[in-house]
C-alpha cells in the first residue's frame, strides 16, 4: 500500500508541475505579444500586409499597361460611335446629327486633355531644404521635413504634396499638382458615356433587338411548281435543278467573285460591337460615377482621401472629450470648390472648367490657407 500511494502521490505532483510550466509558458507568450492598441482593424491591416506589400512594390510595373488599356479603350469606344451612331443620326435627322457631333467632340477634347494633363503633370513633392518652421512632422521613410497636407507613396517612394492617392490607371499620384485634372477627367468620362448611352438605345434597340425579327424564317413547305424567269421575261417551269442555269444567266455572272463579308456578317459584327459600348459605358458610368461622386464630397469638405480618414479618426478621438473638430481647410463648400477648380484672381467658370484650362492651383503647396488665419478666396488678389 505505501509503494501504490508514493506512486499516486509522484503523478499528481508532476501533474502539477507540467500545469505550472504551461501556465508559465502562456505567461510569456502574452507579455512578448501585449498590445493594448489590439483591435480588428489592427488586426485586418496585418492579414493585408502580403497585399500592400504586392501593391507597393509592383503597382508602379503594372501602371504604363493600365494608360495603355485607357487608351485603347477608349479609341475603341469613340471609333464604334462614329461607325455606327453617326450614320445612324445622319439617316434620321442631319441638323441632330451636327449638334451631337459638337457636344460629343467637346466632351471628347475634355476626356482627353485632362487625361494627358493628369498623367503628365507631376503630383508635387516637397523640395530640398524645406525648413523646420514650414514643416508639421519629419517623415518617417524620407527622413526630411514634411509640409502641411503631406504624406509618403509607397508606390512612388516619396512625399507628395496634399496627397490624394496613387492612381494606377494614371500611373502617377493624386496631389496638389494634378488633383483637378484627375477630377474633371472622371467628371467628363463619366458623362460622355451617360452621352452615348442615352443617344445609343434607339440604336440598341434597332440592331440589338429588331434585327433578330428582319429574317423570315419559313414554317410550312411551299406548294406549286418552282419557276425562274428568263431574260425576255418569261416564266420557265423547273424541273431539274440547273437547268436552265446557261439560258437564264449570262455568262459574265458566273464568274463574279464571291463577296469576302456578306450582310449577315456585318451585322453579327454590329450587335457585337454594340454588347461591348452597352457594357463597357455601363461599367464605366456605374464604377467611375461612384467614385467622382465620392470626391466630389470629398472637395466639398475641403479635404484629401487621406485626410477623410484621419479627420474621422480625430473627430471620433475628439467626441469622447466631449469636443468637436473642425476642419481647417473647410471654408464652406462654395468657397472649396472654388479654390478646387481655380476660380480666383478673376478666372471664369466657362474658360476653366467648360473648356481645357492649364492654369496651376493657387500657392506653393507647402503651406495653405486655414479657417483661422485666411482670407476669403474672393478677398485674394
Amino acid at each position: 500500500m505505501a509503494r501504490i500511494t508514493w506512486r499516486a502521490n509522484s503523478a499528481q505532483s508532476l501533474v502539477s508541475r507540467c500545469r505550472l510550466r504551461w501556465s508559465y509558458m502562456k505567461h510569456c507568450w502574452h507579455s512578448l505579444t501585449f498590445n493594448a492598441h489590439m483591435n480588428a482593424s489592427y488586426a485586418s491591416d496585418v492579414c493585408m500586409t502580403p497585399i500592400f506589400w504586392f501593391v507597393d512594390n509592383y503597382t508602379h510595373c503594372l501602371g504604363p499597361f493600365f494608360v495603355v488599356g485607357v487608351a485603347a479603350l477608349t479609341t475603341a469606344v469613340v471609333s464604334i460611335a462614329y461607325w455606327i451612331g453617326l450614320p445612324f443620326w445622319w439617316n434620321k435627322s442631319q441638323l441632330a446629327t451636327v449638334l451631337l457631333l459638337i457636344v460629343g467632340n467637346w466632351l471628347l477634347l475634355n476626356v482627353v486633355f485632362h487625361y494627358v494633363m493628369a498623367v503628365i503633370t507631376p503630383a508635387g513633392c516637397p523640395p530640398e531644404g524645406v525648413s523646420l518652421v514650414e514643416a508639421v512632422s519629419v517623415c518617417k521613410k524620407c527622413i526630411a521635413p514634411k509640409p502641411p497636407r503631406t504624406h509618403h507613396c509607397s508606390v512612388c517612394n516619396r512625399c507628395i504634396l496634399k496627397m490624394d492617392h496613387h492612381c494606377p490607371w494614371l500611373n502617377n499620384c493624386v496631389g496638389y499638382g494634378n488633383h483637378r485634372y484627375f477630377f474633371l477627367y472622371m467628371l467628363y468620362t463619366t458623362i460622355g458615356c451617360l452621352f452615348l448611352i442615352m443617344f445609343g438605345l434607339e440604336i440598341g434597340h434597332k440592331y440589338l433587338w429588331l434585327d433578330h425579327g428582319d429574317n423570315w424564317t419559313e414554317t410550312e413547305p411551299l406548294e406549286g411548281q418552282p419557276v425562274k424567269f428568263n431574260l425576255s421575261g418569261h416564266i420557265i417551269p423547273v424541273t431539274h435543278p440547273h437547268e436552265y442555269d446557261d439560258i437564264l444567266l449570262p455568262p459574265a455572272i458566273h464568274n463574279l467573285p464571291t463577296p469576302v463579308v456578306d450582310a449577315e456578317t456585318a451585322s453579327a459584327g454590329r450587335r457585337h460591337a454594340l454588347w461591348f459600348m452597352a457594357f463597357t459605358n455601363v461599367a464605366v458610368v456605374i464604377a467611375l460615377g461612384s467614385l467622382c461622386t465620392w470626391h466630389a464630397k470629398l472637395v466639398t469638405r475641403g479635404e484629401t482621401s487621406v485626410e477623410a480618414h484621419i479627420n474621422e479618426a480625430e473627430r471620433k478621438r475628439l467626441l469622447q472629450q466631449n469636443r468637436v473638430y473642425i476642419n481647417p481647410y473647410n471654408f464652406g463648400a462654395k468657397k472649396n470648390w472654388k479654390i478646387f477648380l481655380g476660380l480666383v484672381r478673376g478666372r471664369q467658370f466657362w474658360r476653366t472648367v467648360l473648356l481645357p484650362s492649364w492654369h496651376k492651383p493657387e500657392g506653393t503647396g507647402l503651406s495653405f490657407h486655414t479657417v483661422h488665419d485666411a482670407p476669403s478666396p474672393d478677398e485674394w488678389p
